[in-house]
Parts: C-alpha cells; sequence; structure tokens
C-alpha cells in the first residue's frame, strides 16, 4: 500500500501519455504511392522476363528434360543439346574473375577511404567510376590483342608448377618444356577471366568503397586512442563493419561475371566439351552461346537458346537473393535498411 493510499488522502490523476498521430501530407502520401508502384514494377518486370523465357523455351524443354542439364553438346536440330559445358565453363569464367577482382577492389576500396589524401580521393573515384563506364568491347578488344600474349608466361609457370592440380593442368604439356606450342595457352579461361576481373572491379570497389565511408568516426578515432595503427583501425573497426559491403559487391560483380557477353566471346575459342582446365585453350559461357547462334538457329534452335538464357537467369537471381540475405544479417546492411 502506498504512503498516500496510508493517510486516507485522495490519490492524484496520474499523467497519462498522449497518443502522437502521425498525419502525412498529400506530398509523403503522393512519394510513398510512388515508391511502392516503382517496387513493385520492378518485380513485375522480372517475373515478366522469366516467363517470357519459359513460354520460349518450352517446346525445348519437353523435349530434353531434365538431360538439358547433364548434356554438354549443342546440336538443337538434331535434338542433341544441353548447357552442362557452357555452364560449366560459365562458373569457371567467373571463379576466376571473382578470386581475381575481389582484393584488388577491396584493397583499391581501402586505399581511397581511409589512406589516401583527402585531395586526392575524388581523382580516385572519378578514375574508379570511369573505369566501370568503359564499353565491355574496349576489354575484349584490349584483353585479345594486348593481355593474352602477355600472360601467356604466367600461364606456362602455374602450369609448369601447379600442374599438379586438375585445375591447372594443360593436356598436350610437360613441366619444363620449352618446345611446348604457345597456343595451348591461348583463349582459356583463365585470360577470359582476368579481362572480367577487370570489367567488374571498379563495380566492386564503388559498392565497398561507400559502405567502408560510413564506418562511425567514433569507432575509427576509438581504435586510435586506444593506440591501434592505421591498419589495426581497419582491422578492427572498418573490415567488420563493412562486411556487407565486402560480400554485397562480391555477388553484384559475380552476377555480372556470370552474364558477360562480348568481352568473352571475343576471347574464348568455343568447345562444348566440359572444361575443368582454366589455362587450357577453349572455353564457352551461356551468354557467349547465345551471342555466337542467334544469328543463325532455327526455330527449334531458338528455343534452345532461350532454355540456356532462362537456366542464367534463374542463377543470377539465385545469386543476387543469397547475397541479399547474408548483407541483411551484417551490421552495415542492417543499419542501411533501418
Amino acid at each position: 500500500m502506498s504512503a498516500v493510499e496510508a493517510s486516507g488522502e485522495p490519490e492524484p490523476d496520474r499523467p497519462v501519455p498522449r497518443r502522437l498521430l502521425t498525419a502525412r501530407g498529400l506530398g509523403d502520401r503522393l512519394f510513398r504511392y510512388q515508391l511502392t508502384a516503382t517496387g513493385l514494377a520492378v518485380l513485375a518486370i522480372m517475373a515478366a522476363v522469366g516467363l517470357f523465357l519459359l513460354l520460349r523455351a518450352a517446346q525445348a524443354l519437353r523435349v530434353r528434360g531434365l538431360k538439358f542439364l547433364t548434356t554438354a553438346a549443342w546440336q538443337p536440330d538434331v535434338h542433341n543439346f544441353g548447357i552442362a559445358a557452357v555452364l560449366t565453363s560459365t562458373l569457371l569464367i567467373a571463379a576466376v574473375a571473382v578470386t581475381i577482382s575481389v582484393p584488388l577492389a577491396v584493397g583499391t576500396a581501402l586505399f581511397i577511404s581511409d589512406v589516401a589524401p583527402r585531395r586526392l580521393r575524388r581523382t580516385l573515384v572519378t578514375m574508379v567510376d570511369l573505369m566501370a563506364a568503359v564499353p565491355s568491347v574496349v576489354y575484349g578488344l584490349w584483353g585479345l590483342f594486348f593481355l593474352q600474349q602477355h600472360v601467356i608466361g604466367l600461364s606456362r609457370w602455374l602450369s609448369d608448377w601447379l600442374g599438379w592440380i586438375p585445375l591447372f593442368t594443360v593436356d598436350g604439356t610437360r613441366p619444363g618444356e620449352p618446345l611446348a606450342s604457345e597456343s595451348v595457352y591461348t583463349a582459356s579461361t583463365f585470360v577470359a577471366g582476368i579481362v572480367v576481373a577487370l570489367m567488374v572491379a571498379p563495380i566492386q570497389c564503388s559498392v565497398m568503397r561507400e559502405v567502408f565511408a560510413q564506418a562511425p568516426a567514433g569507432e575509427r578515432e576509438g581504435a586510435y586512442a586506444l593506440g591501434a595503427t592505421r591498419w589495426g583501425m581497419i582491422r578492427a573497426v572498418v573490415l567488420p563493419y563493412g562486411k556487407g559491403g565486402i560480400i554485397g559487391g562480391t555477388m553484384l560483380g559475380l552476377g555480372r561475371a556470370l552474364g558477360e557477353t562480348i568481352a568473352v566471346y571475343l576471347i574464348i575459342s568455343p568447345v562444348f566439351v566440359i572444361q575443368p582446365h582454366i589455362l587450357q585453350t577453349g572455353s564457352n559461357s551461356v551468354s557467349s552461346l547465345i551471342a555466337l547462334h542467334y544469328g543463325d538457329a532455327s526455330t527449334f534452335g531458338m528455343s534452345a537458346l532461350m532454355a540456356a538464357g532462362l537456366a542464367l537467369f534463374l542463377l543470377t537471381l539465385a545469386v543476387n537473393f543469397t547475397a541479399s540475405s547474408i548483407v541483411a544479417r551484417s551490421r552495415s546492411g542492417a543499419q542501411s535498411e533501418a
């Protein structure tokens, strides 16, 4: 029993919190409706693209069924076709590209956000953004006529020293053989992967840089106050905070690498066998397959190409949805959604 009740005096009225009502103005309502309509339109367009590919690919999928995923040959006119070979090479090219581009993008983003002088940052940001704007055909021509001949030595060295790993094996060569033909190292998955890596690195760097720059200033200063070096501060504050940006930028670059067409088409020598040796000549990709056969495809062949495009579309969606779920659980991703 309270002291007021014990004394017999009436208990004073307790203040009741007033309920706050948010009155949205006309501009706020219109803005909300516009954003909702935009989001629904994006989903509708994605669903329409997937439905279009499914309808156009239905004929080929009915003929092949699950064999479409396990057949390496591409002979749609005789109903012997599948994406086992081109999908394998697509994943290998994307894996090589991401393996090279992610360290490059992370290092560049950290240098711009935490190391470079302030007067130099704007210039570096502009240069990185300009690299992202270069057309893919330019990268393809550069890789075909310049990069490829300078990478042959590296491919030979990797084959000599790491050839015991199946991924780096080159058929028809022996370690240390000085007279081995250079043609076995050209038009390979490795060369295509390097070119694609240089194409996706600026996009990854831009995403990571924006996230690194948003790391809390108080935590940065606290790390310095505790005696951390610049690298210690980056390792303890910036990298854990930017984990979502690293994953998101990596997956965004992976999606771009999976669908790259012109640059890969110019470099590779198309083969329709499962080719796991990344240093050896001969590779393929789903997008290059479509570009190569689109002009002379029959009606059934066009349906087969649409089926290949549908597989690439679903693969890209799976990569992006996986990335978004991982980013949402990270610290930077959770704060960006709040």
